[in-house]
């Protein structure tokens, strides 16, 4: 017997080797089964997590815990190095095709503005990272519209195993070493060990958790307590034995509660803090039941031959399954799937499970040749990695050509927003390609040369983190400071040559999806408490200037409105001797419109709103025109729309980076004007 892999087990799965022989236990293998189709069903129709990953991650650290134990007791030698090379050989072959398949799928079917993110995650899932990949990305696992998500995002839980896998066997070899060299009970030795592990990680769990829910669902540290938890039940079985009538009430007790979990916890949330101890609980309560031997005993369900043989696919069910999801709901267009259509999910992903298992893993898995040498597992290994790797790098040397080829592109080849102006003559060559590419186009952000450093640095660590700032130094001719949210940070791609040109210091202090006002309880108190910083900064240094986006537009429709507060505000930083810089928002959609013209073509209706659909016919900023001495108001509208509306490509150059950012690239071919028209609002 060796550890599980995923959501099912290398070899064996459900067999429990011990001094007493192997034993085959098919309840914990309907077990596994049932996990699987909670995970499966809660992802596909009702949008929610159930609690099956948690069920997943105790049974394999309870199996690999048997295992260990039992080679130590029966006194049989254990080399690390080859355990690991044993259990990756296992893991990967259906991890590769997985991967290749959805690789596959996403260059056919999804957004070529999808493909890098889905590339990196690929990169991250082949090499068990993907979870501190989502944590550092603050992925949203719980977004309702599926069609929005990564289909390599619930590689996530396969890290962690993976992780785990590495370390586990670590310690039960080392302890194993210190036990033989000092005498030592290696049972009560685990038992200290992964207690301590328990509890030191539960803490941090229900710790992390309340502070940031988010982070923590990803983190490995908050999820050790989990393997703990099955390393112990594991160590302590043999002492656990209750009675016929007992263990009848205890299955049906945790079969109960692990069904219940997804509907009955808000694991939106809570998870992985304390609330995650109900299903992995409800699945202790069924390994320490057992067999019970009784005719009412849920065990005789779970031993059913319909879910002990799926619990034989259960980990190539898990891995189609989501990718099989998100890749069909960007097919259909549609964020989440019907009960017709989660039925034919479901349908495919139990076929490609079975092939996968069938074709894949079983051959694989009965094939001598790697098992006789050490040297030939390592070999197989990284063939399985060179394999899952190759589609990852080829795209990835077709990224580089794209940029070669960009590079030799002449200025007039991408003129952007200068094709609006007056007198322009088009001089894009034929074959010119868009700019950014595709690929590149949603990490097109507006960016500054660095950190905040010197005089002007914050001394808040939140206002640090988000802050950046160019390189010219204490000489500049004027400071202005940049605060809001992205809609303020886009317009760092025109604002920076521009400061640049003319020597001006430039800070830009942002959060997203935080909008520079007043306190309201129309955003939260994060949002809230950084605004009172922002505030506080702008008292302390007294830039020359502070820009800032004035309005808010709302998608698809003209309604535009002031910021919340932004008169007060505006008062209080001119009273201070600070001139205010109020841009107007640009349209927001509900779509696109830069995909939308990929798909259908710049022309297409459908991809070029009318301006009138999309923003107030008049500047709700001209109502505070000449209200406060040093407020200048800018508008960048006809730059942005071409007096009629709003198309996703101008001057062969993408405007938007979704569906309501400016794309860096764009703001970049404004800066000329954005220029001229600040020096003539300001009078500087």
């Amino acid at each position: 017997m060796t550890a599980t892999k995923g959501v099912a087990s290398p070899e064996s799965p459900g067999q429990i080797r011990g001094s007493r022989g192997t034993r085959f236990r098919p309840e914990i293998q309907g077990l596994r089964s049932l996990a699987v189709l909670m995970v499966v069903s809660y992802h596909i129709w009702f949008g929610r997590v159930s609690g099956g990953v948690d069920v997943f991650l105790l049974i394999s650290a309870f199996l690999m815990t048997l295992q260990f134990v039992s080679r130590y007791e029966e006194s049989r030698p254990v080399s690390l190095v080859r355990h690991w090379l044993h259990l990756f050989w296992r893991l990967l072959p259906a991890v590769v095709v997985v991967l290749t398949g959805t690789l596959a799928a996403t260059f056919v079917i999804v957004p070529r503005t999808r493909w890098t993110e889905i590339v990196n995650q690929a990169w991250a899932s082949l090499f068990y990272v993907q979870n501190w990949l989502l944590q550092k990305q603050v992925v949203n696992y719980y977004a309702a519209d599926h069609s929005l998500a990564s289909p390599m995002q619930h590689f996530w839980s396969l890290s962690i195993q993976g992780q785990v896998f590495i370390l586990w066997p670590a310690i039960f070899v080392t302890t194993a070493l210190v036990c033989r060299r000092f005498g030592l009970g290696y049972r009560s030795m685990l038992l200290g060990i992964f207690g301590l592990i328990f509890v030191a990680s539960l803490s941090y769990s229900i710790y992390f958790t309340n502070a940031h829910q988010e982070l923590a669902y990803f983190d490995t540290l908050a999820r050790l307590w989990e393997f703990a938890l099955g390393t112990l039940v594991a160590l302590l079985l043999p002492f656990l034995r209750p009675g016929r009538g007992l263990g009848t009430v205890l299955g049906w007790v945790g079969v109960a509660a692990m069904l219940s979990c997804g509907v009955l916890l808000q694991v939106r949330s809570a998870f992985p803090g304390f609330v995650a101890l109900w299903p992995t609980l409800a699945a202790v309560a069924v390994i320490v039941a057992g067999q019970t031997g009784s005719r009412f005993g849920v065990d005789r369900i779970l031993s059913s031959r319909l879910l002990v043989g799926l619990g034989s696919t259960s980990y190539a069910l898990y891995l189609w399954h989501w990718p099989l999801l998100v890749i069909t709901l960007v097919w259909i267009g549609e964020d989440h799937a019907d009960a017709l259509t989660g039925a034919a999910i479901v349908g495919v992903s139990l076929l490609l499970a079975y092939l996968t298992t069938r074709f894949v893993e079983q051959p694989l898995r009965s094939w001598r040749w790697p098992e006789a040498k050490r040297r030939r597992l390592a070999v197989a290994v990284l063939v399985c990695l060179a394999v899952g790797a190759t589609p990852m790098t080829v795209f990835g040397f077709q990224q580089q050509q794209e940029k070669n080829a960009i590079a030799g592109q002449d200025m007039d080849d991408n003129p952007g927003a200068r094709a609006l102006l007056p007198g322009y003559v088009n001089r894009v060559g034929k074959d010119a390609r868009t700019l950014p590419t595709p690929e590149q186009l949603p990490a097109d952000w507006g960016k500054l040369d660095g950190p905040c450093t010197g005089e002007l640095r914050p001394q808040d660590p939140v206002l640090f983190a988000e802050c950046q700032q160019n390189d010219v130094g204490a000489d500049a001719a004027k400071t202005i400071f940049v605060v809001g949210q992205s809609h303020s940070l886009q317009w760092l791609g025109a604002i920076g040559p521009m400061a640049k040109e003319r020597n001006w210091r430039v800070q830009a202090i942002t959060f997203g999806a935080c909008p520079f006002m007043t306190q309201t309880d129309e955003v939260g108190d994060e949002c809230n408490a950084f605004n009172r910083n922002v505030r506080e900064h702008i008292r302390r240094y007294r830039p020359d200037a502070v820009f800032l986006v004035g309005t808010a537009a709302v998608p698809d429709s003209p309604d535009e409105d002031l910021t919340w507060g932004l008169d007060e505000l505006v008062g209080e930083i001119t009273d201070q001797g600070v001139e205010v810089i109020a841009m107007r928002d640009n349209p927001r959609f509900s779509f696109s419109p830069s995909e939308c013209a990929m798909a259908s073509g710049v022309d297409d209706p459908r991809c070029r709103p009318a301006l009138s659909s999309v923003l107030a016919a008049d500047n709700p900023l001209d109502q505070l025109e000449g209200t406060f001495t040093g407020l200048s108001i800018l508008d960048m509208t006809d730059l942005i729309c071409d007096g009629a509306s709003c198309p996703g490509i101008i001057g062969n150059v993408y405007v938007y980076l979704d569906d309501n950012h400016l794309s860096s690239t764009y703001t970049r071919s404004m800066a000329d004007a954005l220029s001229e028209r600040w020096l003539s609002a300001t009078g500087w």
